[in-house]
C-alpha cells in the first residue's frame, strides 16, 4: 500500500492497457484485506480514496481482477455480506 497517484496508475495502466482515464474506479487490496485503495479519473486528476479498517476485513470474493457494479463496490465498502444479488430487472438487451 504504498504506491500512490504515480505507482497506481502505472498499474492499471500495465494490467488494462487504454482504460485509465475512462472514469472507472480501480480497487487495490493489500494482503491483510483492512486497507483499501481507490484510484480514478475525474476529468482533470487523478483522485485516490484509502480506507483503514480498524476492525476486521474487506470481503472479496471476486478474484484477482474483477468488474464490479455500484451495488456491489458500495457493499464492499460498507462491510455488508451479501447471501445472493438478485437483480430487479435490466434495461440492456441479453
Amino acid at each position: 500500500m504504498r504506491k500512490s497517484f504515480e505507482g497506481l496508475s502505472a498499474t492499471v495502466e500495465q494490467l488494462f492497457p487504454g482504460e485509465l482515464l475512462s472514469g472507472a474506479l480501480f480497487i487495490f487490496l493489500n494482503k491483510n484485506k483492512d486497507h483499501l485503495k481507490v484510484l480514478f479519473w475525474d476529468q482533470d486528476g487523478f483522485v485516490v480514496y484509502f480506507k483503514r479498517l480498524e476492525k476486521g476485513t474487506f470481503l472479496w470474493e471476486w478474484g484477482s481482477s474483477a468488474i464490479l457494479d455500484r451495488r456491489a463496490f458500495f457493499m464492499l465498502l460498507e462491510g455488508i455480506t451479501p447471501k445472493r444479488l438478485q437483480p430487479r430487472f435490466s434495461l440492456q438487451k441479453q
